[in-house]
């Protein structure tokens, strides 16, 4: 284990995270910053990102990525691209080990994201990049005059579906509902792209194929009816998981295990971005499962640095 006891480590390198490590070395606090094998978070996976303030052409997800994290080595932090794989957050200085390495800290800042959600169906594992993917904008490619399903009825599965339209021949949109939670732009832009159609009130109870997707079996949920739908492709687009199994009884997560944020204090100086163990903060997606853009991640990654930062100068 290193003697080094550090002021404040960063575990996850998304947006929240490596805004949380360009506040923190900006601070002069030097953070180390345990970003993951597949650094980056969700934008990695993401083409062109459209709303993210500053880039009124747009910019591609792994490209914003890459100038965050510049930006946070400009000011001394030191990134890692290791997965860390337990933490012992139960005294201080806390202890975090990755890569086979422990490494110890004042404070954490807890910024690992959430991912996809699969449907775990019997056939669906098996066949993730194979005809079954997460990710319209990196798979969409393979998918050139083909028939693909989206399930899901939020901002996200519009999207998957619009960005899939430019290269398949027909998107399902697949929903378990009539109504659909997705802002009513994208609702819109999706039921006038003549390629889209939506299938309603409808779940997914199969994939089918062997080594390659062929189809879907589809049951309506009102008259329990199945029926199968040929096509090449499957994307998911059903919601996240938040990456907080290593924190399992170190702090309290709610029932979907997500972090959660108790602000403590009072008054005007009131902490916000605080959880149920003093010295330990969280931003972005791992706690806020309402925004969950990358601006937000952001926003919240800048309060958890600045809150660390106070909780420092006052221990000291």
């Amino acid at each position: 284990m290193s003697t080094e006891i550090r002021k404040v480590i960063i575990i996850g390198s998304g947006p929240a995270g490596f805004t949380a490590a360009l506040y923190v070395a900006r601070a002069n606090l030097s953070p180390l910053v345990l970003a993951g094998v597949k650094w980056g978070g969700q934008l990695m996976l993401t083409t062109d990102v459209e709303n993210y303030p500053g880039f009124p052409q747009g910019i591609l997800g792994p490209d914003l990525m890459q100038l965050f994290r510049k930006q946070a080595e400009r000011f001394g932090a030191e990134i890692l691209n290791e997965d860390v794989t337990s933490v012992n957050l139960k005294s201080r200085p806390f202890k975090i080990t990755a890569d086979g390495k422990s490494y110890q800290t004042q404070s954490v800042i807890i910024a690992t994201g959430a991912e996809t959600q699969w449907l775990n169906l019997p056939n669906e594992q098996k066949l993730i990049g194979r005809g079954v993917s997460s990710c319209a904008p990196c798979d969409a490619f393979f998918f050139k005059d083909k028939k693909v399903v989206v399930i899901g009825g939020g901002d996200s599965a519009m999207e998957e579906a619009l960005v899939l339209t430019k290269f398949a021949s027909e998107v399902t949109i697949i929903h378990r509902r009539e109504g659909f939670r997705a802002s009513k732009i994208l609702l819109d832009r999706a039921k006038k792209n003549k390629k889209v159609t939506f299938l309603t009130n409808s779940v997914v109870v199969d994939v089918l194929g062997q080594d390659k997707v062929e189809g879907v079996k589809v049951k309506d949920v009102k008259t329990g009816k199945e029926k199968e739908l040929a096509v090449d492709g499957m994307f998911l687009a059903v919601g996240h998981k938040p990456l907080s199994d290593i924190f399992k009884g170190q702090i309290e997560l709610d029932e979907q295990g997500y972090v959660k944020r108790i602000p403590q204090g009072d008054g005007p100086g009131k902490f916000q971005m605080t959880t149920s163990v003093e010295g330990v903060f969280v931003a972005g997606d791992v706690h806020d499962y309402h925004f969950r853009q990358a601006v937000t991640a952001a926003g919240y990654g800048s309060m958890a640095a600045l809150e660390a930062e106070k909780w420092i100068e006052a221990q000291e």
